[in-house]
């Protein structure tokens, strides 16, 4: 519910701030009990918005409100789009650009609820360099077009230079300047924003057509099924209009992959606690990419883990934080360095002027031991053993803070190695988001040549009807022959006898091939016997005549048409015996 309410906050701050009058408050408080389907409480909006001194839509005086009687009573059951909308509507018009852009409003609105999504948790909101290059590489990717790093990196440290990011509408100026789509038309620049708002807001895992089998009817329609985290949707087309039924996904669900069956293929099946569901995907690729997007999104379910491109987002702003927190740790650690250093320092000098004074009292004594040389002699032995005595202490002294000079110094050393070490670690990084961004587009490369597999299967499959149409033509025509062939029986009773001896010389070439055939016709004999007892139309295949064969809507028949005419006789004469 935390990260509910801190989504929610990003797109009314948005709003609120886009409010000139207190009293705009008031309709602000209304769209957003609507929207969210909260019940409204007329008495509290009027005494919290009440005509006082105190700006009851200031920061102070809005935001215990709507804790209070707004977010606090949200329970999810509302359209995140429909809110987005609202806060859009209300700010969109002061802050959005005037100037001419690539993309449409409805774009536009679709890169502002993503801003919201991907920007840092702190106002006024911002999206972060990392965060911007992440989503410029989501719609580059979905337009099917190669990312120019370098484009971007240029781009970057012009931007760090002046400020730490974006805010939503100079994110929207920047993509619909086409500065990171060009040679793209609008209209492929749309589908990439949707295809991305679509898995980072509507949390679309997967989507695409496959057949589904009724529970009812027992019978296979074509169904486009989307897949989020906790649910599989299946619509009649891709437009969403007409929604046909839910496949509801908790931790106890399974799929399995099933063999082929009924004339369907790629078969794979649901299993839920209270329905089983039977899907047949398009090709064995698909198959697989499906089953193994509902595995996945059912062990997360398991897990109790977010979806994959939430936790992937949380996982970058953890990255991002550490980085920051070690850079910070070692700004700070080199300027205590720095700092002890330059107390070192100090002390040194401060050493240094001790020897110079006591050099200049040396000296004075040297004078006074010289002016009184007979007078003091001895006492300027003892002065002048004390004076070696203090030299050398001075003397050990300037050694020891050396040596702990030379101690920092090292430290500093140290320090600076891992400094690199730690820029090589980024270099390694940066490596590895371009090893990640080849596997992006070979993915992209994958998903194309699957498009195209599609269509040519589309092709196919249309082909394969008008086959059909053809076939029904043919059986028309078949039957009309067939009546001709009735009033020419008696003409083709001298074709049979000639047939005949054909058919001989065909059992005699049969019975060289009978041994090989022996073991197919003992495991089909069983079924042969119960077909021929109810239909009597079964028979051994065998070599057939050179003349021409009847094509049936099957394939071509297995007998001649004087054959077909002979068994016509033969039915004839058993039925007026049974008469």
């Amino acid at each position: 519910m935390v990260g509910l309410k801190e989504e929610l906050l990003k797109s009314i701050w948005h709003a609120f701030t886009a409010l000139d009058l207190d009293r705009s408050g008031k309709v602000l408080s209304h769209n957003l009990c609507t929207v969210l389907n909260v019940p409204h409480d007329p008495v509290a909006l009027e005494e919290h918005f009440r005509d006082d001194d105190e700006g009851p839509v200031s920061n102070q005086g809005y935001m215990p409100y709507l804790n209070k009687f707004i977010l606090e009573k949200v329970q999810g059951n509302f359209d995140k789009v429909e809110f987005n909308r609202m806060c859009w509507t209300l700010c969109a018009k002061k802050n959005l650009s005037k100037s001419p852009l690539l993309i449409s409003d409805e774009d536009a609105f679709k890169v502002w609820v993503i801003f919201n999504f991907l920007s840092e948790d702190k106002y006024p909101l911002i999206i972060v360099p990392e965060e911007i290059e992440y989503l410029l590489k989501k719609i580059t990717e979905a337009m099917g077009a190669g990312w120019q790093q370098e484009q971007f990196d240029h781009y970057k440290i012009a931007l760090n230079t002046s400020r730490e990011g974006l805010s939503a509408w100079e994110l929207i100026d920047l993509i619909g300047s086409g500065q990171f789509s060009k040679g793209m038309d609008r209209q492929t620049v749309s589908m990439a924003i949707n295809e991305v708002f679509n898995e980072l807001i509507l949390d679309v895992l997967k989507q695409g057509y496959m057949l589904k089998k009724g529970h009812k009817r027992k019978n296979w329609m074509e169904r486009w099924f989307v897949l989020k985290p906790n649910i599989i949707s299946y619509y009649v087309s891709e437009d969403l209009k007409e929604k046909k039924g839910d496949i509801i996904l908790d931790g106890n669900c399974c799929v399995e992959a099933l063999p082929d069956k009924d004339g369907k293929k790629c078969l794979f099946l649901i299993k839920c606690l209270d329905k089983t569901f039977e899907i047949s995907a398009s090709d064995k690729k698909k198959k697989q990419e499906w089953i193994q997007a509902i595995q996945s999104t059912v062990s997360l379910l398991r897990a109790g883990s977010a979806p994959p491109h939430k936790e992937a987002r949380q996982k970058r702003k953890e990255l991002r934080q550490k980085l920051q927190a070690e850079q910070e740790e070692l700004e700070r650690q080199m300027r205590e360095l720095q700092a002890a250093n330059e107390n070192k320092q100090k002390e040194l000098e401060a050493v240094r002027k001790q020897l110079e004074a006591a050099a200049a009292r040396a000296a004075e004594e040297e004078k006074k031991r010289l002016q009184t040389q007979v007078e003091l002699q001895d006492r300027f032995s003892l002065e002048l053993e004390r004076e070696k005595m203090v030299r050398q202490k001075m003397e050990e002294q300037v050694a020891q803070k050396s040596s702990e000079l030379e101690q920092y110094l090292q430290r500093v050393r140290e320090l600076e190695e891992m400094y690199k070490q730690l820029q090589e670690a980024l270099e390694d990084e940066k490596q590895a988001r371009q090893d990640e961004e080849t596997v992006r587009k070979l993915q992209a490369r994958l998903l194309e040549e699957e498009t195209a597999k599609r269509a040519e299967l589309e092709k196919w499959h249309l082909q394969q009807q008008q086959t059909i149409q053809m076939t029904e033509a043919e059986k028309q025509e078949l039957e009309n022959q067939r009546l001709m062939k009735e009033q020419a029986l008696q003409v083709a009773m001298e074709q049979l006898k000639q047939l005949e001896l054909e058919r001989k010389e065909a059992l005699e070439q049969y019975e060289e091939v009978k041994k090989k055939l022996e073991t197919a016709a003992n495991n089909t004999k069983s079924w042969k016997d119960k077909v021929a007892h109810h239909e009597g139309l079964i028979r051994l295949i065998e070599p057939g005549s050179k003349n021409p064969h009847l094509i049936t809507n099957w394939g071509p028949a297995a007998f001649t048409e004087a054959e077909l005419e002979q068994r016509e006789r033969s039915w004839k004469g058993k039925k007026a015996t049974s008469e």
